[in-house]
Formats: C-alpha cells, structure tokens, sequence
C-alpha cells in the first residue's frame, strides 16, 4: 500500500451514543451497531482511531451540584475507562 492510499479516520463516540435510549450504561444492540459499521470501514483497509467520552455514566458538575470539580472529573475519567474496555471488547468479538 503506497502512502497515498492510506486512509484515517478519527471516530469521537460519546457516552450518551453508548446509552441508546437508555439514560445510563449502555446499550448492547447500539454498541454492536457502531462495532459492526467500524469493522465494516476497517475491513477496506480504513484505520480507525476511536475517542471515547463517558456521558452515559457521569456528566461532570451536571451530574451532582455537591462535588468539587477536583473529585468531579475523576469520576468522568472512570466512566470514559469503563467504556473504553467494554467497547474493545465488543468490538474484538467481532473478528
């Protein structure tokens, strides 16, 4: 494959996208939804680099008024872990 024809996408999924229509966590027929079409653009030969947020499990201040923001955004940086591990995983089930 000569350098020109190598492709790259950068994919931003949220974690309210993981949720579906839930309000929390995630929902598994959404998720296998978007692992299907990325396996689908990998498979051509597309490089997928995935960003990850964690929306579905904790939305920062918006999510309780009563925590600083310095016990805040750990908490965010949890959920955005937990979905990058679930996400993998679905998504190397799929080969």
């Amino acid at each position: 494959m000569m350098m020109n024809d190598l492709k790259r996408i950068l994919l931003k999924l949220s974690g309210e996208a993981l949720a579906g229509d839930k309000d929390f966590g995630f929902d598994e027929a959404t998720c296998l939804k978007v692992a299907e079409q990325v396996k689908q653009i990998t498979d051509k030969g597309t490089q997928v680099a995935i960003v990850i947020g964690g929306g579905n499990f904790w939305r920062g201040r918006n999510s309780s008024k009563l925590l600083e923001r310095t016990n805040s955004d750990p908490l965010g940086m949890l959920g955005t872990v937990m979905n990058r591990i679930y996400v993998s995983g679905l998504f190397r089930n799929l080969r």
